[in-house]
């Protein structure tokens, strides 16, 4: 076995001694840890080596190769319990006894991150890819990190839906966490917004990434977790066009009380239209229509412009009003943290200010990700990360002159970038009044997975990494780019 070490440059720490044989390098591509369905000529390969693996004479003799018998050794999510994968690992759990890094081929370095890098990774005779996440434990705990480190595996362990990622496994060798979890090709939002025209997206377009961010938001709160990291770079594009949030070292966990809560007349808002017109949103309007406080108040969601309700509609709600529907109210209101942690452009003014956060924090994050989705910037970015973080806490929002987005648009981005938490849209309700604002009254909420993404990333050729070298070490020249270094027969492990 081959031992390969590479000079850490942040922590001085030694890697790994690897046993990879074969480990093959080619040209940097993108990728990012999301969502893979069993669609593809990939996922068709993973299927047949998994099922021919499973129908050898060899396990056979150990374990009943029926399904449902199979299936007994793992806990298969719901919404991905058709997904190979699971059976994959569990037979290679049942044939070795454990994973280990052995039994896995690293074929690209996808990203890195403040704990650890993630990898595409193949598992050995089987055919099915993964992201790997490995952690240096020497690092994180020279750096005080091993209590994110483990919140996170934590996080990714009970998480279940649709746009968040599934944790496959997770193993540890004498020198690293490492993490299995969901892999795709479409890259990050970050990267596809550089492709569009204008490096923006349209507002339709938009608006379905955005919606599947905020059901993600959404189940987190309802899990006790306050994402804290939102941001294009951490939204990853899976092979469908669907979205996946990512990394979640950063996330708080929190206690929530999910409740089911009546409308009472007190809750309701003074008017019964939710005024999105110009005049009401825009201080460039000075006109004497809608200028109640009330129109400015975003507990009431019964939009104007919008209501296609009849007479005699409006009439039988009225009848039934002594009765109204209850509501679901998942928000960790009560979660408390003094953490200064995320991106400069994305901190909210209350981190900023030292005052402590809570679950706010992520609805602050979202009203930046959609101004930045819909203008290609973010609204409070200075020259430096000082100038940032000032204006973020002592300039008011504003739009870019000539920005074409709608007042609906605009509404919601003002609602969520309120500089006070307690009077930012969502701080009470959480995702289910953001739901209900008129931007996204063309939503439906209950069949977006069902809906056309705006795009479908292209295919990528994975053949050409079987194209394996198998040469002698690699340079030992410390002093070696990294380009130099990436040319290499081997795929180093690099911690940032």
């Amino acid at each position: 076995m081959e031992k390969l070490v590479k000079n850490n440059i942040d922590t001085n720490a030694d890697c790994l001694e690897a046993s990879f044989q074969e480990i093959s390098m080619t040209k940097s591509m993108s990728f990012g840890v999301s969502s893979s369905t069993n669609e593809g000529s990939k996922a068709e390969e993973c299927v047949e080596s998994v099922k021919s693996s499973l129908s050898s004479a060899s396990y056979s003799n150990s374990v009943d190769t029926n399904e449902a018998s199979f299936r007994s050794f793992c806990q298969s999510k719901p919404h991905k319990g058709n997904d190979i994968r699971w059976d994959a690992i569990q037979y290679v759990k049942s044939r070795d006894g454990e994973l280990g890094l052995g039994q896995f081929r690293l074929l690209k370095k996808l990203g890195f991150g403040d704990i650890g890098s993630v990898y595409l990774a193949e598992l050995r005779g089987m055919g099915c890819l993964f992201a790997m996440k490995v952690m240096d434990k020497g690092m994180l705990a020279g750096r005080k990190k091993v209590m994110r480190a483990q919140t996170e595996r934590e996080i990714l362990g009970m998480l279940d839906h649709p746009f968040l990622p599934t944790l496959y496994s997770h193993f540890e060798t004498d020198k690293f966490s490492c993490l299995l979890m969901e892999f795709c090709n479409g890259g990050d939002l970050h990267l596809l917004r550089q492709r569009q025209q204008g490096k923006h997206f349209s507002e339709q377009a938009a608006r379905f990434y955005v919606a599947e961010v905020l059901l993600a938001l959404e189940y987190l709160h309802m899990m006790g977790v306050v994402y804290r990291d939102l941001k294009p770079e951490n939204v990853l594009v899976r092979e469908d066009g669907h979205v996946m949030l990512s990394d979640f070292d950063l996330s708080l966990r929190c206690h929530v009380n999910p409740t089911l809560v009546r409308s009472s007349h007190e809750q309701n808002c003074a008017i019964t239209s939710y005024c999105i017109q110009p005049s009401c949103i825009d201080p460039a309007f000075k006109m004497p229509v809608c200028v109640q406080p009330s129109c400015f108040g975003p507990s009431c969601f019964k939009p104007r412009g919008f209501n296609s309700k009849t007479p005699k509609a409006k009439s039988e709600r009225a009848l039934n009003s002594s009765d109204p529907l209850p509501m679901l109210i998942a928000e960790p209101t009560g979660a408390r943290s003094m953490s200064f942690v995320g991106t400069h452009e994305y901190l909210s003014p209350e981190i900023i200010r030292g005052d402590g956060h809570g679950s706010a924090v992520d609805w602050w994050t979202f009203g930046i990700f959609l101004y930045e989705l819909l203008h290609g910037k973010t609204p409070f970015k200075g020259n430096g990360n000082r100038e940032t973080l000032f204006n973020v806490v002592g300039q008011p929002l504003k739009f870019p002159e000539g920005s074409s987005i709608s007042s609906a648009a605009k509404d919601l981005i003002r609602g969520l970038l309120v500089k006070d938490p307690q009077k930012r849209l969502g701080y009470k309700r959480g995702a289910t009044e953001i739901k209900q604002h008129p931007f996204f009254e063309s939503i439906n909420w209950a069949l977006i997975r069902g809906t056309q993404p705006p795009e479908i990333p292209k295919q990528i050729d994975l053949s050409i990494f079987n194209q394996t070298s198998k040469s002698s070490m690699p340079p030992k020249d410390k002093g070696a780019s990294d380009s130099n270094r990436s040319s290499g027969p081997y795929l180093d492990f690099e911690f940032f």
